[in-house]
């Protein structure tokens, strides 16, 4: 007689059965009760794994951010909230972002359009496309004159960290903002009222760096220093460990921003030769397939083998497969919902204090590296 198998530890999970839909509930009751398989429920796991623990206080998350998110209205829909709620601490994104980001500041206008139009015909009217969003070329002109005027002032003829770069522009375009009367259009602006750092992995590889550079043909000292960039960011993931914190990531796409955020722990561990385990908490929201090989969908289980993910904390990772022009802001309702807000870290503003701890962990491992060395080199002889 065959003995009979348990299916008890396969059938642990919440029985399947969801009250109708009466269209008076929230996004966050939505998510909660309605999105229980596929990717909707990757979308709901994704959403209880940011609230219930990468939310907590002593968690300092980062962001990265890829795709054109900004021209579609989602710096101010939801990346702004984010900000304001201490959601994200520390951001990389690609400067592309970063320059649609500040049209809105300077009251230019972006427009609702259509996938299927004649891109000739836009392009003889002097229309710009971003799939099915239109805006006049002017737009492009007037956000490069505005980026080079900037550049331009005295503050800014010296090398810098991107981060630098963007909390002085940020600066700029809050004045600009209310000079033209009006309020939390860019993201530049809030994250430097709100001391959120902004790196961009890639400087060069957008109108802002385009901009940037004509200016060096021109004799501007303004220089990117991406060596600044790779360090702070470790210093920043490092801090959050060492105070007896945690660190998360948010990936929004992938792409060099994912990378670059990530690639903080390899560069602590493996290049400075830190002790240090990864990243606790790891979240992304992607239309990226793994199986091509490309680190845009590379999974959390890659990432444990590079040293990027603490391996211990892989049941603290998800991924969503899903178009994140509606994921992020249905993961920023939630997290609305469920948390409200958290105190906002200022870490741009400790910048100095953060890179020294860095400086003095990597000194003290440089040493005893060394000294490892003269005693291999001893025994040898």
């Amino acid at each position: 007689m065959a003995k009979k198998r348990s299916a008890s530890g396969h059938l642990g999970g919440h029985r399947i059965d969801p009250a109708a839909i009466t269209g008076r509930e929230t996004a966050a009751d939505l998510i909660d009760n309605a999105f229980l398989a596929y990717n909707a429920g990757r979308l709901r796991e994704a959403c209880r794994l940011f609230v219930d623990r990468m939310l907590a206080p002593n968690v300092t998350i980062g962001m990265s951010l890829t795709g054109a998110m900004t021209p579609a209205g989602l710096g101010m829909s939801t990346l702004i909230p984010l900000l304001e709620a201490g959601f994200v601490d520390w951001i990389v994104s690609t400067g592309a972002n970063l320059y649609h980001d500040a049209h809105f500041a300077l009251g230019l206008s972006l427009h609702q359009g259509t996938p299927f139009a004649n891109d000739v015909a836009l392009r003889n009217d002097g229309v710009v496309r971003i799939y099915d969003i239109f805006f006049d070329y002017s737009v492009l002109l007037s956000t490069d004159a505005f980026v080079r005027d900037v550049s331009a002032r005295e503050e800014f003829q010296r090398p810098m960290s991107s981060a630098e770069y963007h909390y002085l522009l940020g600066g700029y375009i809050a004045a600009r903002e209310k000079a033209l009367g009006l309020s939390k259009r860019s993201v530049l602006a809030v994250a430097h009222e709100l001391g959120v750092p902004i790196y961009t992995s890639s400087p060069g590889d957008s109108s802002i760096g385009m901009n940037v550079a004509e200016q060096a043909l021109a004799g501007s000292k303004l220089r990117f220093d991406v060596s600044a960039d790779v360090n702070e960011t470790a210093a920043i993931v490092l801090q959050a460990k060492r105070s007896g914190g945690k660190s998360g990531a948010l990936i929004v796409g992938g792409g060099s921003p994912k990378n670059f955020l990530l690639q903080t722990e390899p560069q602590i561990q493996e290049v400075l030769g830190i002790d240090e385990r990864g990243h606790d908490y790891f979240l992304q929201l992607t239309d990226a397939r793994p199986d091509t090989g490309g680190l845009s969908g590379a999974t959390p289980g890659e990432a444990v083998s590079w040293g990027k993910i603490d391996p211990d904390m892989l049941p603290g990772t998800v991924v969503c497969y899903c178009d994140n022009t509606v994921s992020l802001p249905l993961l920023t309702a939630y997290a609305k919902a469920r948390v409200g807000r958290r105190r906002l870290k200022r870490l741009y503003h400790k910048r100095g204090m953060m890179m020294s701890r860095l400086v003095r962990e990597y000194r003290k491992a440089l040493a005893f590296r060394n000294r490892r060395a003269a005693e291999a080199k001893k025994v040898k002889t």
